[in-house]
């Protein structure tokens, strides 16, 4: 209430101030253009009265309170803890989806059908291919048989051996396809999000899930470029997580090649150094490097 009422008290204080400033008419009353005068002056306030009026605004979000502090604090070095592999599965095909065997956070084997789509299309042109390839092998041990005969020329052999190996072709193609019809996990793991639902029509390269290995954590860390004559793999340093308050032991197990001039910084990685089963991939915190802090 107090704010408010400062701020009140400046608008009239400035409002008066404007009036008081503004020439008088014949009748020396205020011309009729005065009320706009007033609040232009208003605007136009000086300092104090912007610096009262600011105090009646809502405080700053603690995120940008904390962003604020470390631009001031240019030594609080940030980490965001990461998976050691991730990747967004995408469709190999349009179709529809007729089994799903993932849901968000469930775990799976590397191998493991996640999902499948509706494979009868697929199927069909594998049998055709198959009985093409059939009647194109017929063809050419028929073509083989005449020319030992003298009944078949070269050319005629030749382009039945040619078709024998166009079938094979197709037929490895749709057995390509129909292998599609089943995505499988690339490795051990678990979804950390799921775009799609059972039954759902995709089209090709469609987002299906986002999954990540389910092995050691790895950290990712801007540090800055001036560190580089300290840095070393191996060095030990301390993570303090966010979500957790507490701190974890860590090394650093690979340093980028390449410095970025615009922030002067290096990307690095870091592995802990231990098992903490609390911790999930997209946490970030603070580091600490004994031997150069």
């Amino acid at each position: 209430m107090l704010p408010r009422a400062l701020s009140a008290l400046a608008l009239c204080l400035a409002t008066a101030y404007a009036q008081a400033a503004a020439p008088l008419g014949d009748a020396g009353a205020m011309p009729s253009h005065a009320p706009v005068r007033a609040a232009t002056t208003a605007a136009a306030a000086p300092a104090p009265v912007a610096m009262i009026a600011a105090a009646d605004a809502a405080p700053a979000h603690p995120y940008a309170q904390a962003h604020s502090m470390a631009q001031m604090n240019p030594d609080v070095v940030r980490a965001l803890i990461a998976a050691d592999q991730e990747t967004t599965l995408a469709a190999p095909m349009a179709g529809r989806i007729t089994e799903l065997h993932m849901s968000l956070g469930s775990s799976f084997a590397a191998g493991d059908t996640l999902l499948a789509f509706d494979c009868a299309e697929s199927l069909a042109r594998a049998k055709i291919a198959r009985a093409e390839l059939k009647g194109a092998r017929e063809n050419y041990q028929a073509k083989s048989r005449l020319r030992a005969l003298k009944a078949a020329g070269d050319v005629e052999v030749n382009l039945a051996s040619a078709s024998v190996d166009k079938g094979v072709g197709q037929l490895e193609l749709s057995q390509a396809q129909a292998e599609e019809c089943a995505v499988k996990a690339p490795f051990d793991g678990r979804v950390a999000r799921l775009h799609v639902k059972q039954y759902q029509g995709v089209n090709l390269g469609a987002p299906l899930a986002d999954i990540i290995s389910d092995g050691p954590l790895k950290l990712r860390i801007n540090a800055p470029s001036r560190w580089l004559k300290t840095l070393k793999p191996g060095m030990a340093f301390q993570v303090t997580v966010d979500e957790t308050g507490r701190s974890y032991p860590a090394k650093v197990s690979a340093i980028g090649a390449r410095v970025d001039a615009a922030a002067q910084a290096v990307e690095i990685e870091g592995r802990f150094d231990g098992s903490f089963p609390e911790l999930l991939a997209g946490m970030s915190g603070t580091v600490h490097f004994p031997e150069i802090q």
